[in-house]
């Protein structure tokens, strides 16, 4: 799944050492989308993901994530764990082969590109 929004706090980061004798980190970020009305969303990010996208205050992001819910004592916890942040403009498209910004904006249009002399006795018959 994926929501886009604004970034309006970063959450301090938390962290500990599992059962099992890991050390673990998480932080929360709280996104602000723009709906018509206007949602607030807590979502995570855990380990090296926190210093890998190094999610600012005020940015534009989009964010794929998975909703978990798990039980602890009769009561039923809901996480929003991100596993991709990309940032609002960063994912333009890549122009067409032979397409330059200097040769798209005059219009020219690039040549074919040559793959050879056709040779119709090597064509397959269907």
């Amino acid at each position: 799944m994926e929501v886009s929004g604004k970034i309006i706090a970063i959450l301090p980061i938390q962290g500990g050492t599992s059962k099992s004798g890991n050390e673990w980190k998480k932080q929360d970020y709280i996104l602000e989308t723009h709906d018509q009305y206007p949602k607030k969303i807590c979502f995570n990010l855990w380990g090296e993901k926190i210093d890998q996208y190094a999610i600012q205050s005020g940015e534009e992001v989009t964010v794929s994530f998975d909703i978990e819910s798990r039980e602890f004592n009769g009561k039923w916890y809901t996480n929003i764990n991100g596993w991709k942040v990309d940032r609002a403009g960063a994912a333009q498209a890549m122009p067409a082969a032979g397409y330059t910004p200097d040769n798209f904006a005059t219009g020219a249009v690039p040549t074919a590109p040559d793959f050879g002399p056709v040779n119709p006795i090597d064509d397959l018959p269907f």
